[in-house]
């Protein structure tokens, strides 16, 4: 599947709309915390006292305001099935991680955590965010294309620049990648659903559904996603991409960058807590369970960065019309028919009949030309 130019367009803008709200959050925070290091404190999971004022943003929003931006970036400048991919995957990392917000701000309990005014902007902000999504994909279901029309289009345009077929072209990841992708994929997916399956033991049913959802014996910060339900939706995505990696699908790559960005944020969150507590230089004197949950964070943040590296590699031509190669691209194989005939096909590319042997008229086709012009020509 392919998009149209507009639609690309109208997905970059509203991709930058969810990049501003989010980003308006931090900035907020920014100039609320005495100074920018406190702010990574509190999204370490540092305590402020009573009296500072709350603070609300968590690491995951800025792993979200990356992913908006790529995805901007990609929707105008990637290929267009790429885009439509990218573009997909921001929609549903923002529905699974906003929704919980839906009834969190609304519980109760959020009274301890922040302002009335501040819940009702981060409820209204919600809203938003969640329309925005649903936006992005009504935009990738009106602006689809068949694959290679797009850039069929734009290659035989008068106007168009000697790059954009190769642009809209899509492209998939490479061999290569999507093995190397795959094992990262699922690697991440298993790790993460062991740890929820160990919280889950430990914590009981009524305390695993405290995690899921968010309580007030599990509290969270005002915009944060419960961090079983972050966790869940974190390994589903990876299970998609890992999916996809094994049949080299294009939305592999996208899908792939947003778990890698997820990844490293919560990898970095964990090593700040390492190096704070000083974790690597008593390593050998920690519980089995604590070494586990030390190398969990160290491999998040590792396969994170190889996996954003791995996404962000320019793909490879598929079969379909409008690849390089192909059907309809430049430099590749001419569309059968209206005006394009192939060997053995006539302009409207049905089978052509075979001719008579050489030198002799008849048939479907013209008669040969002469040997020599006649008389007078």
């Amino acid at each position: 599947m392919t998009l149209t130019r507009g639609a690309r367009i109208t997905g970059a803008a509203l991709c930058a709309l969810l990049a501003l709200i989010v980003g308006a959050w931090i900035v907020r925070d920014l100039s609320t915390a005495d100074e920018p290091l406190d702010l990574w404190r509190f999204w370490t999971g540092g305590v402020r006292g009573p009296d500072a004022a709350p603070l609300t943003t968590t690491v995951t929003d800025l792993a979200l305001l990356a992913v908006y931006a790529g995805a901007a970036v990609a929707a105008l400048r990637s290929a267009a099935a790429v885009a439509a991919a990218a573009l997909t995957a921001v929609a549903v990392i923002t529905l699974a991680l906003r929704l919980p917000s839906l009834w969190v701000l609304t519980a109760s309990w959020m009274d301890l955590q922040a302002t009335d005014s501040l819940r009702t902007r981060a409820l209204y902000s919600t809203f938003a965010v969640l329309g925005l999504a649903a936006a992005l994909i009504v935009a990738v279901l009106a602006g689809r294309r068949p694959p290679g029309a797009e850039a069929y289009e734009d290659a035989h345009s008068p106007r168009a620049d000697p790059g954009a077929a190769r642009r809209l072209t899509p492209t998939r990841p490479a061999r290569g990648a999507s093995v190397l992708a795959f094992l990262l994929l699922f690697a991440a997916a298993g790790v993460t659903v062991a740890w929820q399956i160990r919280w889950a033991y430990l914590s009981g049913a009524a305390g695993y559904a405290d995690l899921l959802t968010g309580s007030e014996r599990a509290p969270l910060k005002l915009l944060q996603t419960p961090s079983a339900w972050l966790a869940c939706a974190t390994a589903l995505l990876a299970l998609t991409a890992a999916v996809g990696a094994l049949n080299q699908a294009v939305f592999t790559r996208p899908f792939g960058a947003v778990v890698a960005a997820v990844l490293i944020a919560d990898g970095a969150v964990g090593l700040d807590f390492t190096v704070r507590r000083e974790l690597f230089r008593g390593f050998g004197e920690l519980r089995m369970e604590e070494q586990l949950l030390v190398a969990t964070w160290l491999f998040e943040l590792v396969a994170g960065a190889v996996l954003l590296v791995v996404s962000a590699r320019r793909g490879e031509s598929g079969p379909a019309d409008g690849v390089p190669g192909g059907y309809g691209a430049a430099g590749g194989t001419p569309r059968p028919g209206y005006g394009c005939p192939q060997a053995g096909y006539s302009g409207y590319g049905h089978p052509q009949p075979p001719g008579p042997p050489d030198g002799q008229g008849g048939g479907h086709g013209p008669p040969p030309p002469p040997s020599s012009p006649p008389p007078g020509w």
